[in-house]
């Protein structure tokens, strides 16, 4: 069952994310590049209160790509909060309504709910469920459905995955 208030807690982090990444480096002004992993990158961005910690990655084919916008996958932690291991996707398009994106590695798969342009997975296990694969599979694809009825399958290389995630988990501690 889908947990509304996991949508609302997610939208300053949203926010903060599609900021970071659709700006230059020089013009994100607090965000952090911790290091580039492979295909991973890791970031932070504020201080105290407001610390977000994200690793992210930009898929190596993208269908469609010429008619979207930025299309993204990337894991985050909000400690403050005590959300950790947050999976989120960006397509590039907003979603057909009540549609699903299917996450893919291996022969395991995820189903995520959509909101706009985003998704996210139903349940907290399934985000630690999808890291642990993510961290130890070697390439991903994410399908989904557009609000035109456009089908889209983007793949994603895994390589760097468990090095940025141990730097945003230096980053933002559990402790």
């Amino acid at each position: 069952m889908l947990d509304l208030s996991r949508i609302a807690r997610w939208s300053a982090a949203i926010a903060l994310v599609a900021g970071v990444w659709s700006l230059a480096p020089a013009q994100a002004q607090d965000a952090s590049l911790v290091g580039r992993y492979n295909d991973w990158d890791a970031y932070t961005r504020g201080t105290g209160a407001d610390r977000f910690c994200y690793m992210v990655s930009k898929p190596k084919e993208a269908s469609l790509r010429s008619r979207r916008g930025e299309i993204f996958f990337l894991v985050w932690h909000r400690p403050v909060q005590k959300e950790f291991d947050v999976v989120q996707v960006d397509i590039g398009y907003p979603f057909k309504e009540t549609s699903e994106v299917e996450v893919r590695i291996g022969g395991n798969s995820w189903s995520l709910f959509t909101r706009d342009e985003s998704a996210w997975t139903y349940k907290p296990a399934d985000d630690k469920a999808l890291v642990t694969a993510l961290r130890k599979g070697a390439r991903m694809t994410v399908k989904g459905t557009s609000s035109r009825n456009n089908s889209t399958t983007d793949a994603y290389s895994l390589k760097g995955t468990s090095a940025a995630y141990a730097a945003i988990n230096r980053a933002c501690s559990r402790g």
